[in-house]
């Protein structure tokens, strides 16, 4: 059997661990990772608070009214959790404020905060030079990708603080390697890079504490939107291949939601803290796989044959 056809002969394989009793807070759950993350924690036992500002009431700037956080809380509870939403806009520092005094009101303590705040996407203007890009988008952009992230963390690590083994998951576009290729959009590219270097700066100030801070990148994401962007849905994602033939190495939202689980899961997680972390390096050091059975390298793929131009396919990275 060649190492192709092993790889593609693999099963879903899960991450057993058990949160039972833990509390977490996925800051930006509406879709994408971050609903796939909350979802995940719940399967794994956890009380869940999901936040966004698309509900079923009110759509935010993103305009996608089909995803919204209520769904989002019924599915962790679906999954054997327990979900609670709560409609929020991070860049309102009272509205967060008063989320985090909920949580702490409600349940004592917080042991996961995922910020995986973001809604940018519309935003990008690639190929474009700083002096020729649309101001307002690009300070939007840090708005979404930076402010956010700070306001939540602000209100949130004294409650996470509280006892020891407190995790702080900065979600990102990218590793910290990744990143050093220009990004094609000066806004983005420091957007992308920032919370590499907030989960450092919280990794040293939450040493003392016994928690751990890491910046998390997915690969090639199969977002709803990417899906919608290409006229597929998950079930048939690789008539895209057509389209872009780099969409090949492609992953769904579960590796890096099952990535988050296994971080919060281990009691040795704080060996992780300050670094930058990718699902397919947790995926194979946790020893789990997307739910197709495969083990997507997405960064090794574009370092070798995007970047680096090997003469191989993204089965080899699968």
């Amino acid at each position: 059997m060649t190492g192709h056809e092993e790889r593609a002969g693999r099963a879903d394989r899960p991450v057993a661990a058990d949160l039972t009793g833990r509390v977490a807070l996925v800051a930006g759950a509406t879709r994408g990772a971050g609903r796939a993350m909350a979802v995940e924690l719940g399967r794994a036992g956890a009380l869940v608070y999901v936040t966004g500002r698309t509900t079923r009431e009110r759509v935010s700037e993103v305009g996608r009214p089909t995803e919204t956080i209520e769904q989002t809380a019924e599915l962790v509870t679906a999954a054997g959790g327990t979900g609670i939403a709560v409609p929020t806009d991070h860049l309102e520092p009272a509205r967060v404020e008063a989320l985090v005094t909920r949580i702490g009101q409600e349940q004592g303590r917080l042991d996961v905060l995922v910020n995986s705040l973001w809604g940018g996407d519309r935003l990008i203007e690639f190929n474009t030079k700083v002096w020729d890009l649309d101001l307002d988008k690009g300070l939007r952009m840090f708005r979404l990708g930076i402010d956010a992230h700070v306001i939540t963390s602000h209100y949130a690590l004294p409650l996470l603080i509280g006892r020891p083994g407190g995790l702080v998951v900065e979600i990102t576009d990218g590793t910290e390697a990744f990143n050093r290729t220009y990004r094609d959009n000066l806004c983005f590219d420091l957007t992308k890079s920032a919370p590499h270097r907030i989960a450092f700066g919280l990794a040293a100030e939450l040493k003392e504490y016994g928690g751990t801070a890491v910046s998390l990148t997915p690969g090639f994401l199969r977002s709803e939107e990417m899906l919608d962007h290409f006229g597929v849905t998950e079930e048939t994602w690789r008539d895209a291949v057509a389209q872009e033939r780099h969409f090949a190495i492609a992953e769904s939202p579960a590796l890096i939601a099952r990535g988050v689980r296994a971080l919060a899961a281990d009691p040795d997680k704080q060996r992780w803290s300050g670094r930058s972390l990718s699902s397919g390096q947790l995926a194979k050091e946790y020893d789990f796989t997307d739910t197709d059975g495969s083990r997507p390298d997405c960064f090794g793929y574009f370092e070798d044959v995007v970047f680096g131009g090997k003469d191989r396919s993204a089965a080899d990275y699968r």
